[in-house]
C-alpha cells in the first residue's frame, strides 16, 4: 500500500533516538509552547529540532472513572477497539485489523490507545520525513475518528479479556489489591473492578456511542515534542483532530471525590500462599494538592526511595523481615491511594506489620531529618535528567503538565521546588496527608483466623 521501505525507517528512529540522548543532555531549559485552536483543543508543543522525529499525545476526559455504572471496562475497551479497523468513506477503503497494521507497518511508525482511571490516551510516533508524516498523520486521523467497531472481533476478543481476568485472579497480588483497591476507594469510581459480568454487558454499540460523545477537539489536549515549528504543530493537529465531529463540548458531569476514611480496618484474607501480601493505606491526595512536592519528597524518604528509605533500612536491613518493603502515593484528578507494601514469611507477617506501622506512625509524627532530607533531595535533583533523556519522557512531562494544568515552566523550576523544602515543610504536609490510625490494612496467605469472601 506504501512504498515506504520499513526497515529503513525503524534503523532511522533507532538512530533518532540515540542523537536526542546527546542533544537533549545539552538542553537547560525546555521552553514548552501552549496555545487554544478555534476547535477548542489545547495544545502543548516542545520543539525539538535536532532529530527528525515526531511524537504526538492526545488526553481527553473519558477515562474509567466515566464507564457506566454496569460496564466498567469501557473506556478500557473501546480504546483497544480502535486498532480494530476503519470504515469506508466516500473516497477510502475499508481497512481491516490486518490492513490498518500493515499500513503502520509499511510506515515504520506506531498509533496507540488506551485508558487509565482519569484519561483516554491516543498516541502517534513518526519520523518528520514530508512523505511519512502526511500519510501518518492521515492515517491516524482516520483511525481516530472513524473506527469500525466490528462486532465479530468484539465477540472474538471478549473470551480473551474474560480469560486474562480469570487467570489474574488465580494470583495472590490481584486478589489483595483488589481487597484494598476495595475498602479504600469504597464506592468511589477509582475502586471499580471490570469483571467477567461487566465485560458482558459491553457491546460495540456502548464503543460507537463512548467515541461519538467524548472524541471531539473541544475535550482534547494534544501534547507534541519534536522536530516541528508551532505552524507545523498546528496544521497538524487540525488535520489529526478535523475528521472528528466539530460541535462544542458539553460540560462533563462532576465526579464525586474519594471519600476519607473514618476507621481504621484490617481485612485478612486466606489464601494458600507462599508469601504474605500485606497493603496498608488509605486515600491519598489529588495531584492539584499544593503540598505536592513535600508529599513527593516525604514518601521518598519513607519508603519510595529504595534501599535509601527509611522503611527498607527498618524492615529489610535491620530485621530481614522482607526482601523489599515501599510506599508511594499515585495522586490523579482525585485522591489516589497512598500505599505501603511488602512480602514476608506468613509466620513473619505480624511482626512486618506492626514493625512497619511504628515506622510510619514515627515518621508522620516527627518527619525526617535533616541527613534524610539532604539525601533525598541530592538523588531526586541528581536523576531528574533521567525523566527527560528521550522523546517519549519529555512526552509524558510536557502531557502531565497539560493535563493537570501545570506552568508551563513547571519543569524548569523542579529541582528549585525540592530545594527549597524544609524538615517543617514535609512533616506538616505528611501529617496533614497521613492519618495512621484509620488505614486499611490487607494481610494475605498469614493463615489468619479470619477471613474475608471478596467480592467481584
Amino acid at each position: 500500500m506504501f512504498a515506504i521501505n520499513s526497515r529503513a525507517v525503524c534503523a532511522a528512529l533507532t538512530r533518532a533516538t540515540a542523537l536526542f540522548f546527546l542533544y537533549g543532555s545539552a538542553v537547560a531549559g525546555i521552553p514548552i509552547q501552549h496555545w487554544t485552536q478555534p476547535s477548542g483543543a489545547q495544545v502543548y508543543l516542545v520543539e525539538s529540532p535536532a532529530i527528525p522525529m515526531l511524537d504526538v499525545r492526545i488526553e481527553i476526559d473519558a477515562g474509567g472513572r466515566r464507564d457506566p455504572a454496569g460496564k466498567v471496562g469501557l473506556a478500557n475497551v473501546m480504546a483497544a477497539s480502535l486498532a480494530d479497523g476503519v470504515r469506508a468513506t466516500a473516497h477510502e477503503l475499508a481497512l481491516d485489523e490486518n490492513a490498518l497494521g500493515a499500513a503502520w507497518a509499511d510506515l515504520g511508525a506506531a498509533f496507540s490507545a488506551g485508558a487509565d482511571a482519569d484519561r483516554l490516551s491516543i498516541s502517534l510516533r513518526t519520523l518528520t520525513e514530508p512523505e511519512l508524516l502526511d500519510t501518518a498523520v492521515a492515517l491516524a486521523a482516520r483511525q481516530l475518528a472513524e473506527p469500525s467497531f466490528p462486532a465479530a472481533l468484539w465477540q472474538r476478543d471478549r473470551p480473551k479479556w474474560i480469560a486474562a481476568l480469570k487467570e489474574a485472579d488465580t494470583r495472590p497480588a490481584t486478589l489483595a489489591a483488589r481487597a484494598f483497591s476495595q475498602a479504600v476507594y469504597g464506592p468511589h469510581p477509582y475502586g471499580w473492578e471490570v469483571t467477567p459480568a461487566s465485560l458482558l454487558h459491553i457491546s460495540v454499540q456502548d464503543m460507537a456511542a463512548l467515541h461519538a460523545r467524548m472524541l471531539r477537539p473541544c475535550y482534547a489536549r494534544v501534547s507534541l515534542v519534536g522536530a516541528v515549528t508551532r505552524a507545523q504543530a498546528d496544521a497538524l493537529v487540525t488535520r489529526l483532530l478535523g475528521r472528528l465531529p466539530q460541535q462544542a463540548c458539553p460540560a462533563l458531569p462532576v465526579v464525586p471525590e474519594v471519600a476519607p476514611l473514618t476507621q481504621a480496618r484490617q481485612i485478612d484474607v486466606a489464601f494458600p500462599s507462599a508469601q504474605a501480601h500485606v497493603l496498608i493505606g488509605q486515600p491519598g491526595y489529588r495531584r492539584a494538592d499544593p503540598d505536592h512536592f513535600a508529599l513527593m519528597v516525604g514518601n521518598h524518604i519513607l519508603g519510595g526511595g529504595g534501599f535509601g528509605s527509611r522503611l527498607t533500612e527498618e524492615v529489610r536491613e535491620q530485621r530481614g523481615l522482607s526482601y523489599s518493603v515501599d510506599s508511594h502515593f499515585a495522586p490523579g484528578l482525585h485522591a489516589g491511594a497512598f500505599t505501603i507494601s511488602l512480602q514476608t514469611r506468613p509466620d513473619q507477617a505480624r511482626q512486618a506489620l506492626e514493625l512497619v506501622r511504628d515506622v510510619l506512625a514515627k515518621f508522620v509524627r516527627e518527619g525526617p531529618s535533616e541527613a534524610e532530607l539532604q539525601a533525598a533531595k541530592d538523588n531526586l535533583i541528581g536523576g531528574f535528567p533521567l525523566l527527560l533523556d528521550g522523546n517519549l519522557k519529555l512526552l509524558d512531562n510536557v502531557a502531565n503538565i497539560a493535563w493537570h494544568g501545570l506552568p508551563l515552566d513547571y519543569l524548569d523550576h523542579w529541582g528549585e521546588r525540592v530545594q527549597q523544602l524544609t524538615v517543617a515543610d514535609v512533616r506538616a504536609a505528611m501529617a496533614r496527608v497521613l492519618q495512621p490510625d484509620r488505614m486499611v490494612t490487607v494481610v494475605l496467605g498469614a493463615g489468619a483466623p479470619q477471613s474475608v469472601k471478596l467480592g467481584q
